[in-house]
């Protein structure tokens, strides 16, 4: 069952257009994330969906019921749209205690104070803070602010949970604490949760899908797998390679000789491309990215290697990350554990072809890679693996 469908979504305010044509369904069980940069839409379509913002056009259906539409400016109240919204800034009351906190929304429903206790001292118990029923805001950390906040925004079994930039106010020592709390509350409840983040790493480790928006649309919806290994634009490769999560970019031009054979030449590389060549043109402008993880780094020379000098080291524990140079270039290669390598020393560096993603650097778009590998000769530093180009 679908929870969320949003069809032809826009959103202007003060003038100006914040969503164009979103078109988005969410089912039932998802842990659905809007990533994108700052004032690219995602908040926004967040308080459409939760009612605290109209749209301008289109419809919003929740759980089999419509409530939006912008034609007839049909607009369900929030509160009976039963979900839950948890703010950045947390939004508790600071005269109440962490019960009368999360005990507020049950109370407004006049439920019996027999099963508010029952609700509310289950909803902290799931968030592992039962302890702190009596204190108040003021006398808690900002990561158990977040989980009060969290327990009662789940403490009305909401259908649907609204995380709006929750972890941002936290430290990085807590981020990963909350970040595998949401994981296991989204397990244990099965809930569908729409999580808003600019965070790379938390989209990715967090989410079911994620909807990458830029500009106020979604230019990519994809499993964190799927969106990781393969961005559909250049823009979308770039974004998600910051933060940790570098992209090697290498800028070519496709070059066809007079029986139709066709290559990438890259500064650091000659890549042979398959096919006639009556694909491509002649001068094509290409970018490939390579992920620091698909360069493979060496001591001796191998097939298909490059010499690349080593300009500086990066340890942290788990991995290493070592920057080279050649060609005039640098690239950012990740290697598994510790290594030691001097400023200095030459490595030699294969990229993993069949890894790589390549665009048009005109329009940005992804255009695909078949890998074909072929024998070379031992020794042989030239091309070691084929490519070949289709659109």
């Amino acid at each position: 069952m679908n929870a969320i469908e949003l069809q032809g979504i826009h959103v202007a305010l003060d003038g100006k257009q914040v969503l164009h044509n979103i078109e988005l369904t969410i089912k039932q069980g998802d842990f659905m994330t809007f990533l994108g940069p700052s004032g690219c839409g995602k908040t926004t379509l967040l308080r459409t969906i939760a009612g605290l913002q109209k749209a301008d056009a289109g419809t919003i259906t929740i759980s089999g019921r419509e409530v939006a539409n912008g034609e007839t400016q049909f607009h369900m109240e929030p509160s009976k749209r039963r979900l839950s919204l948890v703010f950045q800034s947390y939004a508790l009351w600071p005269h109440m205690t962490v019960y009368e906190n999360v005990a507020f929304g049950l109370q407004v429903r006049k439920l019996a104070k027999a099963v508010v206790r029952e609700k509310v001292e289950a909803a902290l118990g799931k968030m592992r803070i039962a302890e702190l029923a009596g204190r108040y805001p003021s006398e808690l950390s900002g990561g158990q602010q977040q989980r009060v906040a969290i327990a009662r925004a789940i403490v009305t079994e909401p259908d649907i949970l609204l995380l709006d930039e929750p972890l941002s106010n936290l430290d990085a020592k807590l981020r990963v604490e909350m970040r595998a709390e949401l994981k296991r509350l989204h397990q244990e409840l099965n809930t569908t949760v729409i999580y808003v983040t600019h965070d790379q790493h938390e989209a990715m480790t967090l989410s079911t899908k994620v909807a990458v928006f830029f500009g106020g649309q979604i230019v990519q919806l994809d499993k964190p797998r799927e969106l990781y290994k393969r961005p559909n634009t250049l823009q979308v490769a770039e974004f998600i390679g910051s933060a940790g999560m570098q992209m090697n970019r290498l800028e070519g031009v496709v070059r066809t000789d007079e029986e139709g054979l066709s290559w990438l030449e890259t500064p650091v590389v000659l890549i042979p491309l398959g096919g006639d060549g009556s694909t491509m043109q002649d001068g094509q402008e290409v970018v490939l990215t390579v992920r620091p993880e698909d360069i493979r780094l060496y001591e001796e020379r191998r097939p298909g290697s490059i010499a690349m000098s080593v300009s500086a080291v990066f340890p942290s524990g788990a991995e290493t990350l070592v920057q080279l140079d050649t060609a005039g270039m640098s690239l950012m290669a990740r290697v598994i554990g510790e290594s030691e390598y001097e400023p200095g020393t030459t490595l030699y560096a294969v990229l993993r072809q069949e890894q790589m993603n390549a665009y048009d650097k005109k329009t940005g778009i992804r255009m695909e890679l078949q890998y074909v590998t072929h024998n070379n000769e031992p020794g042989e530093s030239t091309h070691e693996d084929r490519l070949s180009y289709s659109r």
